[in-house]
């Protein structure tokens, strides 16, 4: 019987979260070295083409068993739209994650399903219950408790407010493509969604990056192939997960991206993160996961 019993304890589906939360932690840690020599355009560009070029290949793997017009998209405008506000998030998380503790960056940047929650309500019509409001406010809190502004702690953060900003930032307009991802999922299949994020973030990106050339070093380069194919990994194995479990469970395992950037930030970079660091990480891993329990899950992906 204790043969049976481990599996049901850990399903497939939970492991697949597991191993999609350190492959995007990996992808963070991929940004942060890469970051240090290169513009953020850059890496934001080599995420695009690299993930562009899987997602075609994905695509045509697949095509006998779908039409050429629904590898194309319906709903064309919210696919555009999709693609744009994950180009914009992508580029305010990359530069957070440049320019203040990786941990710091990820915990701001989950909390996007919460802006999201708020916006599948005013603008899909959602319920939105009594313990989501809750939930919110308890993520708002989480969130000062990581920034530590100087108006309200003795001790503040060292990263300037304008940083925090745009991290801030980056999670409220990922939680605008995920709650366009909510939409889209009623006309157009998760792969086409997924190539249209690479597909407008990519062109996007050439004026940034032409502004800023910059060659990269021969271990950047490989870096920023690592940023691709990190994320490419890390978005199949969370799909997957988000398949085969319940959004509440999976939330709570992809969570494991924090306290791997934790780990990462202390490895890596020498970043020891403070009590009211950790506490806010806990507030908003909470709030993340109460918000889940209440909604159907969003594939992460800006």
């Amino acid at each position: 019987m204790s043969a049976t019993a481990a599996p049901s304890r850990f399903p497939m589906g939970l492991r697949y979260m597991a191993i999609g939360a350190f492959f995007f932690s990996l992808m963070s840690v991929c940004v942060k070295l890469a970051s240090r020599h290169l513009p953020s355009s850059h890496t934001v560009l080599a995420r695009g083409v690299v993930t562009l070029v899987l997602s075609i290949g994905v695509l045509f793997a697949r095509r006998p068993r779908r039409p050429l017009r629904e590898m194309l998209g319906h709903d064309k405008p919210r696919l555009v739209l999709r693609g744009f506000a994950g180009f914009v998030a992508l580029n305010c998380f990359y530069y957070a994650i440049k320019n203040m503790p990786l941990a710091d960056a990820t915990v701001i940047q989950y909390s996007s399903p919460v802006f999201t929650a708020l916006f599948a309500a005013i603008f899909l019509g959602e319920t939105m219950r009594r313990v989501e409001i809750v939930c919110m406010a308890l993520s708002f809190a989480g969130v000062l408790l990581v920034a530590q502004p100087s108006f309200l702690f003795d001790h503040a953060s060292s990263t300037p407010p304008l940083t925090f900003a745009i991290a801030i930032a980056g999670a409220i307009i990922s939680a605008i493509a995920y709650t366009t991802i909510r939409r889209l999922r009623k006309t157009d299949h998760a792969d086409v969604i997924v190539l249209y994020m690479p597909l407008v973030a990519m062109p996007l990106s050439i004026p940034a990056v032409a502004r800023d050339a910059t060659m990269p070093a021969p271990v950047e380069w490989l870096l920023l192939l690592g940023i691709g194919v990190t994320t490419q990994i890390a978005q199949m194995f969370m799909t997957k997960a988000l398949v085969s479990e319940p959004a509440g469970r999976a939330t709570a395992v992809s969570y494991l991206q924090v306290a791997f950037a934790y780990a990462w930030g202390l490895l890596i970079f020498g970043e020891t993160p403070n009590a009211l660091g950790i506490l806010g990480a806990l507030v908003v891993a909470v709030a993340t996961i109460g918000i889940a329990l209440f909604k159907q899950p969003v594939a992460p992906s800006a």
